[in-house]
Parts: structure tokens; C-alpha cells; sequence
């Protein structure tokens, strides 16, 4: 397992600098001059010029990114051009936000599409095996924001349950916070748990016809013991890619939930960046949301070895 981890660990630095190199050629890719939509379409070509050679756009391509680079290793991310406050406590304060969102949607993914996998695939061709997979598919395939129109216009509209906004008051405690969180993270739920509960359904089938199964029924081994001692532990382990997937669609996906819920997110922070051309919070943002995401699939990849000792063996062998 120490073999495996420090391998993982020495590849994250060089994918790093893949991604970053490719999110500073991304965002020199965005039509307009920088310097221009900062000081509007009214500022004098004398005054666009100084900016540029201020903000080193006059610099050749590689000098700029070395510049760039050497500042964000450094923790120096720059300034946000259109909010005018440094980009690092930015990024980091919604990249919070959003993570309480999206652990709050992990926490009820998990369970439930496990036990809407594990239920599919104990009812192989039954009625009910059908019903839940077509009921996953079909959530599955609604776009997000139809989804979260839908929960809005019951749950707000009608009912008065819960409020429109994910942005609790300032100051608000955990209970508001979650009441105001929890018609987002529904949202996020429905869309993903079509996926996660697909692959634990296959492994549950394929769990129950495989020959060990078979010779524990024959020893006198209940149903409930098998999916307790077996089925669940064996259905975990091709759910655990899903889940990693799904996470980090929690964590990097979430524009559309966030826009309609009126969140100050990560996402929120992405797309205004993006529209504004705000340079310096687009490419921090980014490459945050990569290392998240090669996290998430470290801790994926690990989480897999404990489960199923075989990778572990397998990979220690070569």
C-alpha cells in the first residue's frame, strides 16, 4: 500500500503542471483584450496600453506563464480584476462554500444509491428490478436545472417547506444552514444516483451468481448474512470509482445548481470569472478544481485497494 501511495503521490506535481500549463493556454484563448473590458469601452488606447504592460500582456507566452507559475507555487495568485480583493482567499473561501454543498449531497448520495443498487440487483428481472432502474435512468437524463424547477415549484411554491436560495444569512446556524442547502443537494442527488446505483447493481448480480455465493447457501448461510457479510462489502467496491466520480461532478459541476439556487460557490466563481474575463480567478479557479479532482481520485483509488486487496497484489507484482 506504501508503494502504491507514493507512486500516485510523485505523479500528482507533474499532472499538475500538465493542467496548469493548459488552463494559461485556455484562458489566453478568450476573445477580447483583457486590459480593454477592465477599463471599458470608453477608456483611451494610452490608457489600455499602460494597463497591458502593467498586467505583463505585452510579454511574450512562455515569460507570462513562468511569471504566473512561480507566483502560484508561491501562494501569490494576483488580484481579481473586476472584484478588485487578491484571488487565493477568494477561490478558497468559495471552494469552501461549495464543498459544504457537495458533502452535504455525498452524504445523501451514498446511501441511497447503494440501497437503490443493492434493491435493483437482489430483484434480478423482477417488476421492482425494473421499476428502480428505469426510475434511475430517467432521473438520471433530466437536466439538473429541470430537476431543481421542479423541487422548487413544490417545495417553495406550493408547500413552503424550504427556502428558494442556498445562501443562508450571515451568521446563520447549522440547522439554516442545511434547510437552505438541502433543495440544491436534492438536486445533485436525483442527477447522480442513476450512475452510482448502476454500477452497484451489476456488481450485486454479478456478486450473487458467482460460485463462492452459490457454496455459502449450500453451507446454510441466510440472505441477510450473505448481503451483510458479502453482497454489500463486494458492491462497494466498483461503487467507489462512481462515487469519486460523482464527487468530483459535485465539486466542479455545480455551476447550473449554484445559478439557480443563488449559491456563491466555486461554480458561481468559475462562470462569472469566464464571462468577465477575469484572467487571474478563471486560472486559479481552475487549477483548484483539477488538484480537487486528482485528490478525490486518490483517495478513490485507495479507498478501492482496502476494499479489494487484488489491486494491491496485482500491482505490487509488477
Amino acid at each position: 500500500m506504501a508503494s502504491f501511495l507514493t507512486r500516485r503521490l510523485l505523479t500528482i506535481p507533474a499532472t499538475l503542471l500538465a493542467v496548469s500549463f493548459l488552463v494559461f493556454i485556455a484562458t489566453e484563448l478568450i476573445p477580447g483584450d483583457v486590459a480593454r473590458v477592465v477599463l471599458g469601452r470608453e477608456a483611451s488606447q494610452a490608457s489600455v496600453d499602460a494597463l497591458r504592460h502593467q498586467l505583463r500582456l505585452d510579454e511574450p507566452l512562455p515569460s507570462r506563464y513562468l511569471h504566473w507559475l512561480g507566483g502560484f507555487v508561491t501562494g501569490d495568485w494576483g488580484h481579481s480584476y473586476t472584484l478588485g480583493v487578491a484571488v487565493r482567499p477568494l477561490v478558497m473561501s468559495r471552494l469552501l462554500e461549495s464543498a459544504l454543498l457537495a458533502l452535504l449531497a455525498f452524504v445523501l448520495l451514498v446511501p441511497f444509491a447503494l440501497a437503490l443498487g443493492l434493491a435493483s440487483g437482489l430483484r434480478e428481472g423482477k417488476p421492482a428490478d425494473r421499476v428502480l432502474s428505469v426510475t434511475g435512468l430517467v432521473l438520471g437524463a433530466i437536466p439538473e436545472f429541470v430537476t431543481g424547477v421542479v423541487l422548487l415549484v413544490v417545495f417553495t411554491v406550493q408547500l413552503h417547506w424550504l427556502p428558494s436560495s442556498a445562501q443562508a444569512p450571515s451568521g446563520a446556524g447549522l440547522v439554516t444552514r442545511v434547510q437552505h442547502l438541502l433543495l440544491p443537494a436534492v438536486t445533485l442527488v436525483l442527477l447522480c444516483t442513476g450512475y452510482v446505483a448502476r454500477h452497484v447493481r451489476a456488481s450485486t448480480v454479478a456478486t450473487l451468481t458467482s460460485p463462492f455465493i452459490r457454496a455459502m447457501r449450500i453451507r446454510g448461510m441466510s440472505e441477510a448474512q450473505l448481503v451483510r457479510r458479502h453482497v454489500l462489502r463486494n458492491s462497494l467496491v466498483p461503487a467507489t470509482s462512481a462515487l469519486a466520480v460523482q464527487l468530483q461532478f459535485l465539486l466542479a459541476g455545480l455551476v447550473t445548481v449554484e445559478l439557480l439556487f443563488g449559491y456563491q460557490g466555486i461554480g458561481d466563481l468559475l462562470l462569472s470569472s469566464a464571462t468577465s474575463k477575469d484572467v487571474p480567478t478563471l486560472q486559479a479557479t481552475a487549477v483548484v478544481l483539477g488538484a480537487v479532482g486528482m485528490l478525490v481520485y486518490l483517495v478513490a483509488d485507495v479507498v478501492y485497494a482496502l476494499l479489494d486487496p487484488r489491486v494491491r497484489v496485482g500491482r505490487a507484482r509488477r
